[in-house]
């Protein structure tokens, strides 16, 4: 089988995904992109990666590369994507899809028009966690499902992000929040309702002339009597960081609140309630690459500055997996350009509510699958 010759752009958390290209069967790291050329030079020697650009445009016009992998600033994911579309490549990228809601339609247009495979990499759905639940699930351990909750929540408020960050209302990263609901019983949020809460300082407030430190949505889910809820927070509000999600079934329900040394909670009946220790992922996939889901692994010391090895829940090899295997097959990948809409623009219609008093509002026909 043809490498797929995947084109890796921004090596800062795209640095974690180089090593896996670089061992997996089906794909070469053809080149690495990076606006600082000093950075991107000594990166891609100590990778031995001999293809290397700083203008992500003379990227595109490269015949030899098949894909791109995006982990480019937050503003930039979307018309980096079409571009990459326009250009006849295929797409990953990481979260979210776009803070603009035309460039989500467009993208996944040219999806539809290019044949090409967009992804987006969502970590929620492939972590140890998720994976252990929808096993349940699949296996009819739950029962039918009652209701279902997604957290993430991160205080942001201290100096050293990008500019961008601070201000940015809560709903405009959703996509850990609602992908995992939305995932688990298969059906695309058509429907959100959501409240703003609290007040951040007015210097964020007026980047983008929004006030709230806190936001919490009600999903209604396209042909299910299931409903779901989302909260969020990025500044002025103490949290430890948090991504989690709840489910609440007939026969067992699941919550999973991260804190440090905490581990999952399954219910199984009114008064029993116990901790589990969720399982590493690494039988799911091709051996090559499984060793990077594992949640303790040795991780060779020249390279361990460049990879956090096992991050977001062991997410990072299934991500890689999912979307070459796509390529390979000539099918949608699993987070398609309508599912990576469906779950970016319930946060952009939630946050709209919000400024509205929490009027109802239905997604858009180009963000349902």
């Amino acid at each position: 089988m043809k490498k797929i010759r995947v084109a890796v752009v921004g090596l800062g958390f795209g640095a974690e995904f180089v090593p896996i290209y670089q061992q997996y069967a089906h794909t070469e790291c053809a080149a690495v992109c990076r606006r600082d050329k000093a950075q991107l030079d000594a990166f891609a020697d100590r990778f031995g990666i001999g293809k290397r650009y700083t203008d992500y445009a003379a990227l595109l016009k490269d015949p030899d590369i098949d894909a791109v992998h995006i982990n480019s600033d937050l503003n930039s994911h979307g018309w980096m994507a079409i571009e990459a579309l326009k250009a006849g490549k295929h797409v990953a990228s990481t979260v979210t899809m776009s803070l603009k809601r035309e460039e989500c339609e467009e993208i996944v247009r040219l999806e539809e028009k290019t044949g090409k495979v967009y992804m987006m990499m969502e970590t929620a759905v492939y972590t140890r966690e998720y994976l252990f639940v929808k096993d349940l699930y699949e296996k009819g351990e739950l029962g039918r499902i009652q209701f279902m909750r997604g957290s993430h929540q991160q205080n942001m408020s201290l100096p050293g992000w990008p500019e961008y960050w601070y201000g940015l209302p809560p709903m405009y990263y959703p996509t850990h929040a609602v992908s995992p609901l939305s995932d688990l019983i298969s059906r695309p949020v058509s429907r959100v309702r959501c409240l703003g809460s609290g007040r951040i300082s007015e210097e964020y407030a007026r980047r983008y002339g929004s006030p709230f430190a806190a936001e919490t949505a009600q999903l209604t889910f396209r042909d299910s009597d299931v409903a779901g809820e989302i909260t969020r927070t990025l500044f002025d509000t103490i949290r430890q960081y948090r991504e989690s999600f709840d489910v609440y079934g007939t026969k067992k329900s699941f919550e999973w609140e991260q804190c440090a040394g905490e581990h999952p909670v399954v219910f199984s009946g009114f008064e029993d309630a116990s901790r589990v220790k969720v399982p590493d992922t690494d039988h799911l996939l091709p051996g090559d690459i499984a060793h990077f889901s594992l949640e303790h692994q040795i991780i060779d010391e020249e390279h361990v500055s460049f990879i956090q090895g096992s991050g977001h829940g062991g997410s990072h090899p299934h991500m890689v997996h999912e979307f070459i295997s796509a390529i390979d097959e000539g099918r949608k990948a699993r987070v398609s350009a309508r599912v990576a809409a469906n779950w970016t623009v319930t946060g952009l219609l939630a946050h709209d509510s919000a400024l509205q008093g929490g009027a109802v509002l239905d997604l858009p026909e180009y963000a349902l699958f």
